[in-house]
């Protein structure tokens, strides 16, 4: 098929890479507008790229498991389940929540109200592109209460997951740029589905090779 996109084993027909950009589209116009209400302030967002992955080269992604990143963490419940990582760069992360709080940006860390405004930050964006997901595979999926840490890629990533059930094969990657005031912050979301549910999504997205 000559129109085919390869991710590492799967298979994907222009149709479905089409489809997993309408998916971004949409949540991120959702995204934009549910952060213009909390921010009462015009935010945009850039028309994200869209990937999968293979799990083992989600660190890479994120500049090499010692990378340090500031990571809100969701478990994803329903026909679907999962786990979802909204995750930045430190800085970044501290442009995003600042004219929420209306509070100066330092280099360093995130204090304790800090961490709770990235907490609503991520919940938002999970919401947003889960609600995207679910209008367009017609599967009921919801976010759990955030949890945010700051650490390196690989060990967020392992807390996480430590969390719930082994790991699938593959990540779904939404890959953003939000941008307020004067300031633009790439983001990017990590959806990694549950081996038990990973085969059901990879279906109603129209993608082969899953095995």
């Amino acid at each position: 098929m000559g129109n085919d996109h390869s991710f590492g084993d799967l298979r994907l027909e222009k149709k479905a890479a089409d489809f997993l950009k309408e998916i971004g589209n949409s949540g991120s116009a959702h995204a934009a507008t549910a952060l213009s209400e909390l921010l009462r302030q015009p935010v945009g967002m850039e028309t994200p790229s869209v990937e999968l992955v293979p799990f083992d080269d989600v660190t890479d992604i994120l500049g090499g498991p010692e990378q340090v990143v500031a990571c809100v963490y969701l478990r994803v419940e329903g026909e679907i389940t999962g786990s979802i990582f909204f995750i930045q760069t430190v800085p970044a992360a501290k442009q995003l929540i600042s004219p929420f709080l209306d509070t100066k940006v330092d280099e360093y860390g995130l204090n304790e109200l800090e961490m709770s405004a990235l907490g609503e930050f991520g919940n938002i964006m999970a919401a947003s592109y889960l609600g995207a997901l679910m209008d367009f595979t017609h599967l009921m999926m919801h976010p759990s209460v955030p949890l945010v840490a700051i650490d390196m890629a690989q060990a967020v990533l392992n807390v996480g997951l430590q969390l719930d059930n082994p790991i699938g094969n593959f990540a779904l990657i939404i890959h953003a740029s939000i941008h307020h005031r004067f300031a633009r912050e790439d983001v990017h979301l990590f959806l990694l589905p549950d081996p038990g549910t990973e085969q059901r999504l990879m279906q109603a997205l129209g993608i082969e090779g899953l095995e």
